[in-house]
This record gives C-alpha cells, sequence and structure tokens, in this order.
C-alpha cells in the first residue's frame, strides 16, 4: 500500500484564532480526522460555539478565551496542557495601508500578533513537545499559517507582507532546531479567502475584481482548501515535510 493515512486520530491539537474563518475550519476539519482539540479565540461566543460542534464529532474539546498577545495568559493556559501533538499557530491581523500612512500603533498591533505572539505560541507549543515522552517516535506537526504575501509583496500590504515574510523565516528555522525531536514545522500560505475578515475587504468591488483578476484560478479559496493542507501537514501523510510551505494560492505568486 502506497496511500499514507491522513488520519490524526486521539492526537491532540492545539488552534489559535479558532472562534472564526479559517481557526474555526482548521479545528473543525482536524476533529473530522479524529483529533481531540484545544482552541483558543477572543470570543467566547465563538468558541462555544466551535466546542460544540467538534463533540457532534465524537471528539473531545476544551477551550480557552484568551487575547494571544497576552504572554502571561498564554503561558498560564500552556502550563496547562500535558499532551501536544499537533500545533496550528493561525491567530494573526492586517491593517492595509499606503506605507507613508501607516500609523505606528497600527504597525504594533500587526508586529505583536502576527510576529511575537506566533512565536511565543510556536515556542510554548514546542516545549510541551519536548516535554511529552515519545518513546513510539510518534511524528508531531506545527503548522504556522502564513500567507501568498509571505512569498510577494503587495500594494497596501508593506507591514503583512513583513510579518507573513518572519513567520516564513521562523517556520524554516524552528524546522531545522527541532527535526532531531521529530517535530516537524511547516507553514500554510494562503491567497485571500472568503474569511468574515476578507469579506469586509470584499465590499470594495474595485478591490474584490482585482483580487480575482490576480488569481490565474480565477477564484478565490475556500476555508475547506486551507483546512485540508492544514490536515495534511498535520498527519504522518506528509512525514517527509518540514521547513517548508503550501503555497494555496490559485497560482498567484506562479506569475
Amino acid at each position: 500500500m502506497f496511500l499514507k493515512d491522513l488520519s490524526v486520530k486521539n492526537k491532540t491539537a492545539l488552534v489559535t484564532g479558532a472562534g472564526k474563518g479559517i481557526g474555526k475550519a482548521c479545528a473543525i476539519a482536524l476533529a473530522e480526522a479524529g483529533a481531540n482539540l484545544i482552541i483558543i479565540s477572543r470570543t467566547e461566543k465563538d468558541l462555544i460555539s466551535v466546542s460544540n460542534k467538534i463533540k457532534k464529532l465524537k471528539r473531545k474539546c476544551n477551550y480557552y478565551l484568551c487575547d494571544v498577545t497576552n504572554l502571561k495568559e498564554i503561558k498560564k493556559i500552556f502550563s496547562e496542557i500535558t499532551k501536544l501533538d499537533i500545533l496550528v499557530n493561525n491567530a494573526g491581523t492586517n491593517r492595509p495601508e499606503y506605507f507613508t500612512k501607516i500609523k505606528r500603533k497600527d504597525m504594533s498591533e500587526v508586529v505583536d500578533l502576527n510576529i511575537k505572539a506566533t512565536f511565543d505560541i510556536a515556542q510554548l507549543g514546542s516545549k510541551i513537545m519536548l516535554k511529552s515522552n515519545n518513546k513510539k517516535k510518534i511524528d508531531r506537526s506545527i503548522i504556522n499559517i502564513s500567507s501568498q504575501l509571505g512569498k510577494v509583496g503587495a500594494p497596501l500590504r508593506s507591514v503583512y507582507n513583513m510579518t507573513k515574510f518572519g513567520v516564513e523565516g521562523l517556520t524554516k528555522g524552528m524546522a531545522l532546531d527541532l527535526a532531531k525531536h521529530n517535530i516537524r514545522v511547516n507553514s500554510v500560505c494562503p491567497t485571500f479567502v472568503e474569511t468574515p475578515m476578507v469579506k469586509k475587504f470584499f465590499k470594495d468591488k474595485n478591490f474584490k475584481k482585482s483580487v480575482i483578476q490576480n488569481i490565474p484560478l480565477g477564484k478565490v479559496a475556500t476555508e475547506s482548501d486551507i483546512a485540508t493542507a492544514v490536515v495534511y501537514l498535520a498527519s504522518d501523510a506528509s512525514s517527509m515535510m518540514t521547513g517548508s510551505s503550501l503555497v494555496i494560492d490559485g497560482g498567484w505568486t506562479a506569475k
């Protein structure tokens, strides 16, 4: 048999920014593939909704209400976690603006979430994985949600570009440090996905038209497109992938 198993049955997965959009889709897809979930978000209503959907799939789910840029709170949460096989570092944001008009406050908030919090969560998650008894060499996986704009530039996105290029560099450095411990680290680089955040941007019809024109396949990605890629990277099916990225962009970066 040549086809590797995409199941993550009985593994424990943590997803940040799991209340909406890509994070929600990833959490539910991992549960569909057999994982038990730990989900983190800033909105309790969203967490309860996602948790209920996961429990209907007969999987366990614990949720934590937290702003991931609050290191003290995040450390407390991770101190309560004893088992972690999969980490999906998803929480992120964007503040589109022309370069010379970017306010320092907005720049700092994007960097704090997209870079600093991503680093903190990856480091705390790695430490749990390193502490766990892994005599059977169980495959562990860290997946950083990056962007096609971690590969190429775009107008009005210089701060976002900066942070996502940083996520790509972090992914490669982590992968080399953690490989000897059988912890794989990869990224997923989506194009525009019709999440609640992107739908706000798409209210500008000219902007939406320009996005579609930049995607050779002529369509934006779905949340399922990204969640499926995450399940692949979380599973043993990708056991020879580390320090790499899956670019789910409909051909945007091929030009």
